[in-house]
């Protein structure tokens, strides 16, 4: 055996039996990479050089802030101010409920970026809504799971800069706004299916539409919405940068939490700023060692071996994106979001190139089809926040998900084969894609 595979063996080997042993992911990648720089007598100073080099990098910078902004609308009191107004909106339609549940997790989304923020903060309220008129609690919490994945795909998302610091030389700007139309699709395919099923199961519908407390709810909501506003207004129309943007948020977020709102005092800014750190630490951590992961998966030359193997099997190109479908399907069922987009896709980029698929394209591809990871066992974080604010069993929760599943493979494939969902928008504001 070459020297070259026993060292894949031993770096790949390495980071999989420290990750079934429960050991952290970004040490894992950390360990693999000094046990492999050792046996093949690399200087060892270069995993920590790595280390320094992949947070080095400006447009990372903006990830603190999204995180802090959206830590702090959630903190904010928006919550109830965004239901308030899906209600006005939908909530006369059969499957209202199901479909304010929907919409809700749309405007928050957009605000913070994050589905286990979006079923944290939203989800009792819409639980118990739902369930007040009728619903099962089961398909309930399986729909609170199911929309809150809408906000990693509408701007602003910090999984999507995260994807752009991977792949490289990727508009930040572009997969912004290429995301809104992929994360809009998801929610109407999600309340096209529960109307179906409430009109089905003969679930109430509210009352009627009414202009008035329509046109106050929005207005009570516009303060939290601007947030959104200011970040993907100021990067696609050149104001400012995406750091400088997402800076600007998170002032705009303080402001409206703690003058505006009024639902947080500036003491509590503190404690919402520690949570934000915290969750920004395991990302810089996960980045750091990924880094230096990367560095020697490009050594030894595995981008160019998965893409022969792949392409061996067949050069088609939609059999490829299907097979790299499922492949992260697959992985995002087993590890943290952030982990696969920093490991995946530079591995992937090579193949991508050769298929002629666009990179701000994927970036939606990439982030729906590791959402449907985090509500998928054994892994699924979100999944597993449905169980504990719901008091319903993991088991019983996979199989109400089940039709939510397909429903959203539906849309996977939607954005997997026509290009111009994602695509439409930046094009229209000329950006590369």
């Amino acid at each position: 055996m070459s020297t070259e595979i026993t060292a894949i063996i031993l770096l790949v080997g390495t980071f999989l039996v420290l990750m079934f042993l429960r050991m952290g992911i970004g040490i894992a990648m950390g360990c693999a990479s000094i046990v492999t720089m050792y046996y093949l007598k690399l200087n060892i100073a270069l995993v920590f050089q790595g280390m320094v080099t992949g947070t080095n990098v400006f447009t990372f910078m903006a990830v603190p802030f999204f995180i802090l902004a959206g830590d702090l609308m959630s903190n904010g009191g928006i919550s109830d101010r965004l239901i308030k107004l899906a209600n006005c909106l939908v909530g006369w339609l059969h499957g209202g409920a199901a479909m304010v549940n929907v919409l809700a997790s749309m405007f928050f989304g957009a605000i913070s970026g994050s589905a286990t923020a979006d079923v944290a903060s939203l989800g009792p309220i819409e639980l118990k809504m739902m369930v007040d008129q009728g619903y099962e609690d089961d398909f309930s919490t399986a729909l609170v799971m199911s929309s809150a994945v809408q906000g990693m795909l509408i701007p602003p998302s910090h999984n999507m800069v995260i994807y752009a610091c991977a792949a490289g030389g990727v508009s930040i700007g572009a997969l912004l706004v290429g995301g809104l139309i992929p994360g809009v699709l998801l929610g109407l395919v999600l309340m096209i299916y529960s109307y179906f099923v409430a009109r089905k199961r003969g679930y109430p519908v509210s009352e009627r539409f009414a202009l008035k407390p329509t046109i106050l709810a929005a207005i009570d909501a516009v303060p939290g919405l601007i947030t959104v506003l200011i970040i993907v207004a100021g990067v696609c129309f050149g104001v400012m940068t995406a750091t400088e943007a997402a800076a600007v948020a998170v002032l705009w977020a303080f402001i409206v939490a703690v003058f505006i709102n009024k639902s947080m005092r500036i003491r509590d800014f503190f404690q919402v700023a520690s949570r934000s750190i915290k969750t920004l630490s395991i990302i810089m951590v996960l980045i750091a060692m990924a880094y230096s992961f990367g560095w020697l998966v490009a050594y030894l030359r595995i981008p160019n071996m998965v893409a022969s193997a792949l392409l061996s099997l067949t050069t088609n190109k939609y059999l490829l994106l299907l097979l790299i479908n499922l492949l992260m399907l697959i992985l995002g069922t087993m590890m943290g979001m952030s982990s696969i987009i920093i490991i995946l896709t530079p591995v992937l980029v090579p193949i991508l190139n050769t298929l002629g698929i666009s990179l701000v394209q994927f970036g939606a591809i990439m982030v729906l089809n590791l959402g449907i990871g985090l509500i998928t066992p054994p892994v699924g974080a979100v999944l597993y926040i449905g169980s504990g604010i719901s008091g319903i069993r993991v088991e019983k929760l996979v199989r109400a998900m089940i039709p939510f599943y397909i429903m959203m493979v539906i849309a996977l494939m939607m954005i997997t084969y026509i290009p111009e969902i994602t695509l439409f928008i930046p094009r229209l504001m000329q950006y590369p894609c």
